[in-house]
């Protein structure tokens, strides 16, 4: 490379102040002669004329300092990222789904600090970002004051193939809560595919939440197999929802969200559209059903950015292959 070092900088002042030649300097230091010659003449004192190292070793890094960087995020590039911000893509899954598309991006950092400065700057593009812009809060260690729920079947007697999340049909339960804890959403997922079911419920009783999952999970009946709750007592009819749907129903271990952590991310996501201690009263059912669109058809990391419908629709095809070919076989002899 034909950059200088400091210590260079250095030898070549030393022999400089020895009557050395510019030929033999290139020489003793591995540099062409060219080099040499280029590095006194940009970098020695203006006003006497001699070379110091100090003073070349600043204006070197001055020089550096001022030079134009080159930018990648261009134009297009900040149309593109603003149109997918605008849709509530994260910056990881903006770069993803470019990657994916064949449109050239930049880094996730970068669209951050993008974000980050527009904010800075009075803009509005941290309002799409999952949580706005804020810091994660740590979680406490308060006790449940909820009882126990009869003939509760605890997570540890679920089948192994429910965490290995290979086929669609085994479902998480949850509410999210609004102000007051006047009304609430109920969240649905599907653990392998990221699928989501909503709805709006009055309230957390459990003949209300009951009824509300067997309702919004009626075209999915041929196709579940379990479904996974917390211990709130709003889940206490989960013996009416196990016959209804015809399903396992299994109850995570109490102060253990990481068991339902499909379902706890969801919410995060859903809570962007619906923020935490907002009145829920103003919540429409087309409000519900478009976010439900969205999320799922917004492209997921942990599914290499394909959407959750895209997933499901692939897991649900080889679902059906399998019984057909187990069929077959069936009758074959």
């Amino acid at each position: 490379m034909a950059h200088l070092t400091k210590e260079q900088r250095y030898v070549i002042s030393c022999l400089l102040a020895k009557d050395k030649r510019q030929k033999e300097i290139a020489d003793i230091i591995g540099k062409d002669k060219s080099v040499i010659s280029r590095e006194i003449k940009r970098n020695k004192d203006q006003r006497s004329g001699l070379y110091r190292d100090d003073l070349a070793n600043r204006k070197y890094i001055a020089r550096q300092k001022d030079k134009p960087k080159y930018k990648r995020f261009t134009p297009e590039i900040k149309k593109h990222v603003d149109a997918l911000l605008k849709e509530d893509y994260s910056p990881e899954q903006i770069v993803g789904a470019s990657k994916e598309q064949g449109i050239g991006c930049v880094s996730h950092e970068c669209i951050y600090q993008y974000v980050w400065l527009d904010k800075k700057n009075n803009g509005e593009l941290h309002t799409h970002l999952r949580r706005k812009g804020r810091r994660y809060r740590k979680r406490g260690n308060k006790k449940d004051s909820r009882g126990i729920i009869k003939n509760r079947v605890i997570i540890d007697k679920r089948p192994g193939i429910v965490e290995d999340r290979t086929r669609f049909g085994d479902l998480e339960v949850d509410l999210i809560i609004g102000k007051n804890h006047n009304q609430a959403i109920l969240t649905v997922n599907d653990r392998a595919s990221g699928m989501l079911k909503m709805k709006k419920v009055k309230s957390k009783e459990s003949e209300v939440v009951t009824n509300a999952i067997v309702e919004i999970l009626d075209d999915w009946i041929p196709y579940i197999h379990t479904m996974t709750a917390d211990n709130g007592k709003e889940f206490a009819g989960h013996e009416v929802v196990a016959d209804n749907l015809d399903i396992d129903y299994y109850f995570a271990h109490p102060y253990h969200s990481w068991e339902r952590g499909s379902n706890e991310n969801l919410n995060g996501l859903v809570r962007q559209y619906f923020h935490k201690g907002s009145d829920f009263s103003w919540i429409s059912d087309d409000d519900i059903i478009r976010v439900q669109e969205k999320l799922n058809n917004r492209p997921r990391k942990r599914f290499g950015f394909k959407s959750p419908i895209f997933v499901m629709n692939n897991l649900l095809f080889n679902q059906k292959l399998h019984l057909s070919l187990e069929f077959s076989l069936l009758f074959s002899f």
